[in-house]
């Protein structure tokens, strides 16, 4: 029997790639370097990208066909090739990111969405290249303090790979997972799920060029966590707690999580946020009603910086329902807070990184 081009390629036609729903010469996928010696074939499949989920299958499945259409004789090799260049392996990943900063809280309630969102403001204000990563998968509140929930980003390639494309906003780029899901329906997935949802939004989008890139975490210590630990060196971490003794137990461990010497990322210092209530008629008055300089004793004790006391008022919840954070205005009282806030975590990060070496990433334990 004598193999040629077309017996391999009609075998082939016969084989549909679940991707398209057409076959494999339909979709494109059978590259022009096809090799045939007696009864020896090798050629390559093009598939979209290295995470192809029918990968595997659509290999097998071509394989069986020039074996049943042509001869089970035929000796079949087939490699594989990527339209989309792979995603860069851990360690490799934002190589344009200087400093990346997690925002972090012990408990939920404490407003730590609203500080994320009002530094990246802050300091985008500052002149400074930011972007803003809504790390919460199941809870996503960035697009409505933005304003963007409608945004849906798209790809662009950008050498060789097919990458998301961030909404950008108060001259900060944003991605969230509330940008992919309905915002009236409940995220419900397994852990490993919400980790590989992340790894695409870190990995697999067009970050660029950033001076701080802000990770808007989830509350307590989670998988997610974990997961960002695995997948970036963080730069340094910012803890957010209001004055009463319930969320001060809880930040002690959100503080503890980043000290833990597996762990090693630097807390740059504590956020008091609801630190005192002023109301609008009387700008002078404050009224601590959730306590008094606790965040200020807890840092003391901690021995890590108070970076910023955010007072509350009625205008910073109104401003973030309605898509417009503090920051975006600095003649406030909360939007001045933000942006001393930004000049601190300037501060403390260019120490940081002048007096301690690198973040390691948090290597993976293979059982």
């Amino acid at each position: 029997m004598t193999l040629y081009p077309k017996l391999i390629n009609d075998a082939l036609a016969t084989v549909t790639y679940p991707g398209t729903k057409k076959n494999l010469i339909e979709s494109d996928m059978v590259a022009d370097n096809m090799r045939i010696d007696g009864m020896n074939v090798s050629f390559s499949l093009i598939f979209p990208r290295d995470t192809d989920p029918f990968l595997k299958s659509t290999v097998k499945a071509a394989e069986a066909a020039i074996h049943y259409h042509v001869s089970p004789e035929v000796k079949v090799t087939i490699n594989t090739e990527f339209r989309s260049k792979p995603r860069p392996e851990v360690g490799k990943m934002l190589p344009q990111v200087k400093n990346i900063i997690a925002v972090s809280s012990g408990k939920g309630g404490v407003g730590k969405s609203t500080v994320s969102a009002n530094l990246a403001i802050a300091l985008a204000r500052l002149g400074y290249k930011v972007g803003l990563l809504d790390t919460d998968i199941f809870g996503p509140s960035i697009p409505k303090m933005f304003g963007v929930e409608d945004a849906r980003p798209y790809a662009v390639n950008v050498d060789g790979r097919d990458l998301i494309e961030p909404i950008e906003k108060f001259g900060v780029k944003l991605l969230s997972i509330g940008f992919f899901v309905s915002p009236d329906t409940a995220t419900l997935w397994r852990g490993g799920m919400a980790s590989n949802a992340l790894k695409q939004l870190i990995a697999d989008a067009d970050w660029g060029e950033l001076d701080y890139f802000i990770l808007d975490t989830p509350p307590g210590t989670s998988d997610i966590h974990l997961t960002l630990l695995q997948t970036l060196a963080i730069t340094g971490a910012i803890v957010v707690s209001t004055p009463q003794n319930v969320a001060l137990a809880d930040a002690r461990k959100g503080i503890d999580m980043y000290q833990n010497e597996k762990v090693n990322v630097p807390v740059m210092g504590l956020v008091e946020n609801m630190a005192w209530f002023t109301p609008a008629e009387l700008p002078q008055n404050k009224y601590y009603i959730f306590g008094k300089e606790g965040c200020r004793k807890l840092a003391k004790e901690m021995n890590i910086p108070l970076l910023a006391q955010i007072p509350l008022v009625q205008s910073i919840c109104e401003s973030g329902d309605n898509g417009a954070p503090a920051a975006t205005d600095i003649n406030t009282v909360t939007g001045q807070a933000f942006i001393n806030l930004a000049q601190a975590v300037i501060t403390v990060v260019n120490r940081r990184n002048k007096e301690q070496p690198p973040t390691r990433i948090v290597g993976v334990k293979k059982s």
